[in-house]
């Protein structure tokens, strides 16, 4: 999932430099989306961890 962030990222980066906005805008809130996901399952993860022990 992560890649697929920084993917995202990198798309709205070169969109952006070329003058694409909508294409740029799109990317960058699906690059937003995806991170927080990943945010809210990797705090999920520590703390399923936390509480295993």
């Amino acid at each position: 999932m992560l890649r697929w962030t920084i993917t995202f990222i990198i798309i709205a980066i070169i969109a952006g430099v070329l003058g694409f906005g909508g294409i740029a805008g799109a990317s960058a809130g699906i690059a937003k989306i995806l991170f927080f996901i990943f945010l809210v399952l990797f705090v999920l993860s520590l703390l399923k961890g936390v509480l295993k022990k």
